[in-house]
């Protein structure tokens, strides 16, 4: 049943952040059913994607995560619900410590703690060697790029393929999915821009700026979080996902059968629902 908002109030604020190499389609699914059931529903192009600025600067986790929570004030609310995909989650889990009266809670889709990431990544062999050697190869100059634009931006499609669950990549869906993707990738800049919150990632770990972020991080959160993983992702491990109890007070899981990293496309209903249901609780209108 949709949200019952009360007259002269606006209905409850739900953002959705996509992943590497996204745009905002790739969270049409939860979006529309988010507005079906009364929400104000926002799926974003992050900066430097889709039809956004693509300024030079700023794609560091702070200036990412001030986007967002200067969106939600943009639009009309004090407060939103923030649902972020891959790493849309990393920049929800940062707005979240940034401005948290902004934030009334999270859902991460295939997106751990930053934290719970970078323990995966020393001491889980298993998540080391799905997630560091792409990282580390995506810190080089200018290759990186070429690799993502040669061939129609083929390297998105190959990517969409590798990471999602076995069903998807034999669906009309996903050649429609990868074709628009591939098409993104291809506008002017945005290959370089994608991958600098990425070398941010990186090369922050070795500087200041990295130290204090993970300072920043490293208290318990008290927005309720929902960590939604695909049971066949192989890419970011549902365990690390869970791992990410240790920074929220109130955190619980969920895993979405037949789905890899990226449940909101292959298990479009399945998702929405577990989207949906945690707004309303939150938001207990």
């Amino acid at each position: 049943m949709p949200v019952d908002t009360p007259p002269g109030r606006l209905p409850p604020l739900v953002l959705l952040i996509h992943g590497l190499s996204g745009i905002w389609w790739t969270m049409r699914a939860p979006m529309l059913a988010l507005a079906e059931a009364g929400f104000h529903a926002v799926a974003v192009d992050l900066r430097g994607h889709g039809d956004s600025d693509k300024p030079p600067r700023g794609y560091d986790a702070w200036t990412l995560a001030s986007d967002i929570t200067n969106l939600v004030r943009a639009l009309g609310h004090s407060t939103a619900v923030i649902v972020g995909q891959g790493e849309g989650g990393f920049i929800a889990w940062t707005a979240a410590y940034r401005r948290p009266r902004a934030v009334r809670g999270l859902v991460v889709v295939g997106s751990p703690h930053p934290l719970a990431t970078r323990r995966a990544a020393l001491l889980d062999r298993s998540q080391r060697r799905a997630l560091v050697p792409r990282l580390l190869a995506d810190q080089a100059p200018r290759l990186p790029e070429r690799r993502l634009t040669r061939d129609g931006a083929a390297a998105v499609e190959a990517m969409l393929r590798s990471r999602s669950g076995a069903a998807w990549p034999d669906t009309e869906d996903f050649r429609d999915s990868a074709d628009l993707l591939r098409q993104a990738m291809l506008i002017p800049k945005v290959a370089h821009l994608t991958l600098e919150s990425r070398r941010w990632i990186v090369r922050s770990q070795f500087r200041p700026d990295g130290r204090d972020f993970r300072r920043a991080v490293s208290g318990k959160l008290s927005q309720p979080v929902l960590g939604i993983s695909g049971a066949e992702d192989t890419f970011i491990l549902p365990a690390t996902v869970g791992a990410s109890s240790a920074w929220a007070r109130d955190f619980t899981t969920e895993l979405v059968a037949g789905a890899g990293h990226y449940p909101a496309m292959e298990a479009p209903e399945a998702t929405s629902r577990l989207i949906v249901d945690f707004a309303r609780r939150t938001t207990r209108l």
